[in-house]
């Protein structure tokens, strides 16, 4: 990294020289950069720049291709259930939610993690109880953010 920034315990997520490369198709071509505790963060460009790649690479489900990444001091190849669970990810969208209901949706979260809070729980604590067996293409789109929001 570069010696000019925050001191490698001030930042939670470190990305050097990240590659990504699907035989001669190069979706991520050596990205560098780094996020500090506290800091808001923007990964911006046009359609096929990389973002959702990099994304995915830093949450570990997907592989890099070459480079180095540390997340919460962690490298996501290697992150189990324990470092997954301290992660908060929200999903842009996905294609499979809009045919699942309120509470498939939920429990596929819930597998996320080791220890997950009770889906009935859950579904009560966001007001979606009498939703569960509706399907989320059905909700209003408050209640889909809620229903896929893996804090909810």
């Amino acid at each position: 990294m570069n010696s000019s920034r925050a001191p490698h315990g001030d930042n939670i997520v470190e990305v050097e020289n990240l590659g990504k490369r699907y035989g001669s198709l190069t979706a991520v071509d050596d990205v560098s950069f780094e996020i500090r505790r506290g800091e808001t963060f923007a990964l911006l460009g046009p359609n096929g720049a990389g973002k959702s790649t990099t994304i995915e690479i830093l949450e570990g489900y997907r592989d890099r291709s070459s480079g180095s990444v540390r997340v919460l001091g962690v490298d996501p190849q290697k992150g189990g259930l324990a470092w997954k669970a301290q992660l908060g990810i929200v999903l842009q969208s996905s294609a499979e939610a809009a045919h699942v209901t309120v509470r498939e949706q939920l429990e596929q979260f819930a597998a996320y993690y080791d220890s997950p809070r009770d889906v009935d729980e859950v579904l009560t604590a966001v007001g979606l109880t009498e939703k569960a067996k509706t399907r989320i293409a059905k909700l209003s789109g408050g209640n889909a953010v809620a229903s896929t929001s893996p804090s909810a």
